[in-house]
């Protein structure tokens, strides 16, 4: 199974996923001509060498007429603000009278309509595009919930707007063409201290980004800046399909992706591509139910509830209760975080007066499932793999749906799907 593994120990923003992600393709500087070529207005990409520490990396320079978003130096990251919620950190980053009045001059304001037409009208296939507009709208909400206002009254600067259309844009693309199985990304270093803006001074992480971030394992350090910003929240949460410490796997590739400030840790993304590890596992409950008053009727119907409730694996074992009598222990295995809601199913749908509870592991195959096209019409194939152990199974309803339109046993039906598949291939 194919793992990407994004390490945002320092934070994470758009320009710096996009190289990150480039880095790990056959020929990045060909993507970054490929980016220049989807049309969006005033946009031009440029993947440069960077080094941070002494690590080589990449850096994502993405220009708007010409010029870089100025956000928060404090980081160095492109991303976009709600028009009156500029970044400006006072200290380092200093406006000439005569600059902010081309600036504000050249540019126009963008309203989200506006940006999804904008994205509309790009050479993206259905499913990029699909993508880069959910987490554009979800950058727009977050905005629109810290600031109080409908999302069509959300405005946004031209040239943040821009940035951070590009930025969505290059990585929803190399989603497409990497093509992981599976995205895990590490807890997210937020950063510390606080940045000001037209309505304050705010606490880091920012509101907006803050909303992007809730159920993400986030953190701080000593390290002062915005780390990680709206943009890089919302694709983070959009694709990683969980945070935590990287996984067993096997990488065969590695991106780094820079920001522009430096910092006395290397200010990067990392990205790693690989298989992952034959061993494959998981913290499970295993919860231990004894009755002995309780018909099989019964015991059948408190099993189908236990599912219900979250439990992935119920069982029913015979043993010797008190007083000799035969009885029923029902075992069952569920999510950590499903415990709760299993153990009240199980006192309500069950006779017994005590759980016994213990954790353990769960050694599983990666498992995927996929549909293909038959002359049937489409078969969902299920897969797994792991510990040099390779399957593939038809969905049983499925086979099910061809024996009735055949009128063949079920084993026939099994066959007959299995050579159609080996024809596609």
């Amino acid at each position: 199974m194919k793992i990407l593994y994004l390490d945002c120990g320092m934070g994470a923003a758009g320009d710096m996923l996009t190289a990150a992600l480039a880095e790990l393709l056959p020929d990045p500087e060909a993507f970054a001509a490929e980016l220049n070529g989807l049309g969006i207005p005033g946009v031009t990409f440029a993947l440069i060498p960077a080094e941070k520490c002494g690590i080589k990396g990449s850096r994502m320079e993405v220009l708007v007429h010409g010029e870089e978003e100025q956000e928060a130096e404090e980081h160095g990251h492109h991303h976009h603000h709600e028009e009156e919620h500029h970044h400006d950190h006072e200290e380092e980053h200093h406006h000439h009278p005569e600059h902010e009045e081309e600036h504000h001059h050249h540019h126009a304001h963008s309203t989200l309509p506006g940006i999804e037409e904008t994205v509309n009208a790009l050479k993206l296939s259905e499913n990029v595009r699909k993508n880069v507009l959910a987490v554009y709208r979800r950058i727009a909400e977050a905005e629109s919930a810290v600031h109080g206002r409908p999302v069509e009254e959300i405005h946004f600067h031209e040239v943040g707007a821009l940035d951070a259309v590009a930025d969505v844009t290059a990585v929803c693309l190399l989603m497409e063409k990497l093509a992981p199985d599976e995205v895990i990304a590490s807890p997210v270093h937020a950063g510390s201290g606080t940045v000001k803006c037209a309505h304050g001074i705010l606490p880091v992480p920012a509101p907006a980004t803050a909303l992007l971030l809730q159920g993400v394992p986030i953190y701080s350090t000593e390290i002062k800046g915005e780390l990680c910003t709206p943009t890089g929240a919302a694709l983070l949460t959009t694709f990683a399909d969980r945070f935590e410490a990287m996984p067993l796997m096997r990488t065969e590739k590695i991106g780094y992706g820079m920001g522009k400030k430096d910092f006395p840790r290397a200010n990067c993304v990392r990205a790693f591509l690989g298989e992952s590890g034959e061993e494959k596992t998981e913290i499970m409950t295993e919860l231990s139910v004894n009755v002995d008053d309780m018909t099989a009727e019964e015991i059948a119907f408190a099993c189908e509830r236990l599912f219900e409730a979250g439990a992935v694996e119920v069982y029913t074992v015979a043993a010797n209760m008190k007083k000799n009598r035969p009885g029923t222990l029902i075992k069952i295995i569920c999510a950590p975080e499903k415990k709760e809601a299993v153990i009240r199913a199980a006192f309500r749908h069950t006779a017994t007066l005590g759980i016994r509870s213990v954790e353990t592991k769960r050694y599983i195959l990666s498992r995927k499932s996929e549909s293909r096209e038959t002359k049937w019409g489409p078969v969902r194939v299920k897969s797994s793999e792991g510990y040099g152990v390779g399957r593939e199974k038809i969905e049983y309803e499925d086979l099910a749906r061809i024996a009735k339109a055949e009128g063949i046993p079920l084993e026939e039906a099994r066959k007959a799907a299995q050579a159609a598949l080996r024809e596609e291939n």
